[in-house]
């Protein structure tokens, strides 16, 4: 299985920066509670002294969600948010140790993370325009068709497991219970993201290590060197 994004993807945004974690062995009992409370922490602390809005962060990505739509009309609806964010009582929804980390990393770091269950993912993903006929099992279970040109996380079987780029995964591939082989995505834009989605893949393999006892595999992707392959498992 391979990971990568398209060229049309890289020519339109070649300040992309996207680092992939991959590790086997994921189970629903770790308590990354600790780690957590500093994410959360260093998040509020950030919104203190200004609104997200603010955040270079935050910024580049409506950049380019704004480039892109004006490159494809029929794309203009674009996020308000492409990262976690805490609740009213400044905490995140509980929903698995691992995707719950992303999440806190996410908000603290004010960059996507995408969390994937690789079991439920159909061959290679590519993150690529639609072509209209692909389509997108929402978290609640509904059925959506992404428009042509929406940015998604598309398999080699037609199925969306991201819409609108950062902005709505699929519930075919959300991390449960019984999943144990995840791939990890972070997505950055804005100067100087390199470091910080480095600093991320390295916060969630030291996790991995430490909590799961799991060992993993992190790559950062650039135009030059666009794909990370995970190896087939054999029995």
């Amino acid at each position: 299985m391979r990971f990568r994004h398209s060229p049309e993807i890289w020519s339109a945004f070649p300040e992309l920066t996207c680092g992939v974690l991959h590790a086997t062995g994921i189970t629903p009992d770790a308590d990354v509670t600790p780690r957590l409370a500093g994410c959360l922490g260093a998040a509020r602390d950030r919104l203190a002294a200004g609104p997200e809005g603010g955040f270079p962060e935050i910024q580049a990505w409506r950049r380019a969600f704004t480039e892109w739509a004006a490159r494809r009309p029929a794309t203009a609806a674009r996020p308000s948010r492409c990262c976690a964010g805490c609740s009213r009582d400044g905490n995140l929804p509980r929903l698995h140790p691992l995707v719950d980390l992303g999440n806190a990393l996410s908000t603290r770091y004010a960059v996507p993370v995408a969390v994937l269950d690789l079991a439920r993912i159909d061959g290679d993903l590519t993150v690529r325009p639609a072509d209209g006929t692909e389509s997108h099992l929402g978290l609640g279970g509904e059925r959506e068709q992404p428009a042509p040109g929406e940015v998604i996380f598309a398999d080699q079987d037609g199925h969306a497991h991201a819409r609108r780029w950062c902005h709505r995964q699929s519930g075919a591939s959300a991390v449960r219970a019984g999943t144990t082989e995840v791939l990890v995505v972070v997505e950055a834009m804005h100067d100087r993201a390199a470091p910080t989605v480095r600093r991320m893949l390295d916060d969630l393999a030291a996790a991995l290590d430490e909590l799961w006892r799991v060992p993993s595999r992190t790559a950062l992707l650039t135009a030059d060197a666009p794909e990370f392959a995970v190896p087939v498992r054999t029995c």
